[in-house]
């Protein structure tokens, strides 16, 4: 017997993006978006007709979700009432004394693992039974799953938990590679970590369906496929509504704000830059006469991208040399020579002597 599963978790429903660099109105549309995407896994769960919904932790967010929020939730679970929704809350959606979760009754056909350790979910009519736990503080430093072992191989074992496998000595319930292994479970859907990947041939990252910032680069869905006693075919499938893109440009001191700005455009296709948020650093040099406003640049180049900042870290175009015969006896000389010394080879040291020079030079204009 093999069933059919959507490995999912990190959606963060309901997330503020306070600490993002995306202005406000940029939040509420990623907001609604998550809402969106979340939508899109409930329908491609009933169009397929799958058996469970695993979902690894931080289905929303607990500080800023609403009672409205969870009950739309629900109402989206009871759609695919003959898919069985099984949960284990993570570090941002803790199943607490207060929990959010404890405030509705939920579907039948939602399931929710209890917190302390770790508790099984049986379904006999799919021959499976699904291990887990949910989080009731905001850290777990202990490896509750060391040594763990399933007490039924004949069934199906899923393990279902919200953890991290790259860090012993994780605040976020840290787990261990080699134990999960030697755990016998057939399949390990994990939350917590927001970039899809696979760690063994049975343990798999879903990540998180919509990237939240630009530490999450790449491409993001959800795990989608098979599991059977004899073997896992699931598959990560692109799924999220946008990408964050960060594209390095190098600068020339030959160039002018026009050619810049060209060069910002072309870093994708026009289909993509109206799709996906783009972070674009210039680096390299310029020509010292030209200023270089980010604001200008991404006031002209608003309609070429649906999101765009930059960042600058190119350098003027500074002849040293020169500068350091017409100033050696002077503070600019004496700055320049301590440069020298640190090392101009490193580009921590010579970035430090084009910012130098640049405001030491501005002062000698003013005086």
């Amino acid at each position: 017997m093999k069933i059919r599963c959507i490995h999912t978790g990190d959606l963060h429903i309901g997330m503020e993006f306070k600490n993002a660099s995306f202005d406000k109105e940029y939040a509420q549309k990623r907001r609604m978006e998550i809402w969106e995407t979340f939508n899109k896994i409930i329908d491609r769960a009933k169009e397929t007709e799958t058996d469970i919904l695993l979902i690894a932790g931080d289905l929303f967010e607990e500080d800023y979700c609403s009672l409205g929020d969870i009950k739309r939730i629900n109402l989206r679970f009871k759609d695919i009432k003959n898919t069985k929704v099984v949960i284990s809350s993570g570090n941002h959606d803790i199943l607490g004394k207060r929990s959010l979760y404890k405030l509705i009754e939920w579907s039948d056909n939602v399931y929710i693992f209890d917190t302390g350790k770790i508790n099984k979910i049986e379904f006999r009519d799919l021959n499976t039974v699904v291990w887990g736990l949910s989080w009731d503080e905001k850290e777990i430093r202990e490896n509750i799953l060391k040594d763990f072992s399933v007490d039924n191989r004949e069934l199906i074992n899923i393990l279902l938990v919200h953890g991290d496998v790259f860090n012993k000595n994780s605040e976020y319930l840290p787990l261990d590679k080699e134990s999960l292994i030697k755990s016998r479970f057939d399949y390990i859907a994990l939350g917590h970590i927001h970039k899809p990947q696979i760690i063994d041939n049975k343990i798999y990252y879903c990540g998180s369906p919509e990237p939240l910032d630009f530490g999450e680069t790449g491409e993001h869905g959800i795990i989608e496929g098979f599991i059977s006693k004899e073997n896992v075919d699931m598959k990560f499938i692109p799924f999220s509504k946008r990408s964050f893109k960060i594209k390095t440009l190098e600068i020339k001191e030959t160039m002018g704000l026009t050619e810049i700005m060209d060069k910002i455009i072309d870093v994708d296709d026009k289909e993509s830059r109206k799709k996906n948020m783009y972070r674009v650093i210039l680096k390299g040099v310029r020509d010292r006469h030209i200023n270089i406003d980010l604001y200008e640049i991404k006031e002209n180049l608003k309609n070429e991208f649906f999101y765009l900042e930059m960042i600058d870290k190119t350098n003027p175009d500074y002849d040293i040399d020169r500068i350091y015969k017409e100033n050696k006896d002077n503070i600019i000389g004496y700055f320049i020579e301590s440069m020298k010394r640190e090392g101009l080879e490193n580009k921590v040291v010579k970035e430090a002597l084009y910012v130098g020079l640049e405001a030491l030079l501005d002062e000698k204009v003013k005086i």
